[in-house]
Order: structure tokens, then sequence, then C-alpha cells
């Protein structure tokens, strides 16, 4: 792994899928992401809620059941970060009979700028994220009304 002076930002997602219904629309996405150096997977795992609350682990590959984009790239994608208990929390979170992948990734793109302000003696104090639907509800919150 690089040294840590020189990591960006890590995040995670939770995606969830109704009915573990996958139809695979983002996993090209994803893997621009990826050849663009935009992103770097860490680990990436898919599971599933059964309908008595158990949760199992699936296997990743051509997990959208269309034959058309095989994920079998990303096999093995895992650093270790993502445990056992993580995958439990996530779990809490899904219905019964629905699937998640849980993807733990790496910003790329933020790197040099971290990098510079570790450098510099500066230091992450708080981090967030603004969902879409807040920023919307702003958005539309700011707009004059119509007349």
């Amino acid at each position: 792994m690089e040294k840590k002076s020189q990591l960006g930002p890590i995040d995670y997602l939770v995606v969830e899928f109704p009915g573990s219904n996958m139809t695979g629309r983002g996993f090209p996405i994803l893997m621009d992401l990826v050849e663009r150096g935009i992103i770097r997977i860490i680990d990436l795992t898919f599971v599933r809620k059964e309908m008595d609350g158990s949760v199992v682990g699936l296997t990743i590959a051509d997990l959208d059941r269309d034959g058309a984009l095989d994920l079998a790239v990303f096999e093995g994608a895992s650093s270790g970060l993502l445990d056992q208990t993580d995958v439990d929390e996530a779990a809490k979170v899904l219905e019964p009979g629905n699937s998640a992948g849980i993807l733990i990734y790496e910003n790329l793109w933020a790197a040099p700028f971290a990098a510079a302000l570790r450098e510099g003696g500066a230091q992450l104090v708080a981090s967030g994220r603004v969902t879409a639907d807040d920023l919307m509800a702003a958005l539309d919150a700011t707009e004059p009304a119509s007349v």
C-alpha cells in the first residue's frame, strides 16, 4: 500500500438492491471511475438479507445475471478493513429479501490535496456528506416563488 501521507480520503457506501434485483447499471460507472484513477476500490462485498433476518455473502461474479458485465475484476478486493462486524452493521439497515453492495474506496482525486494539507501541518477535524435530498430542498427553498 502507498505511504499514509499519499492516501486520499476513504469513504464507504452501502447500496441496497430491493428484491435483490441488481440491474448492473451502476457497475460500468464504477469500473470507469477506477480506470480513470478517480477512486481505488479497497473493499467490495455483496450480501443478501434473508427473510429470517440472517445475512449471507454473495460471490462477486455477474451479479446482475445479464451476462454482459462480469465483476470478477473486483474478486478478492479486500484489504481487511471491512470485517464481519461492519457487514453485520450494514445488514441492520437492509430489508429482508434485499441484497446490498458494501464498498470502501479511496478518493484518489483528493490524494494530492490531502497530502499537501498534511505536509503543511493541517489535520481534518470534521467530515460529512450532504444528501441529494437535502441539497434539492435547500435549492428549492432559495428559488423565488412563481407569480
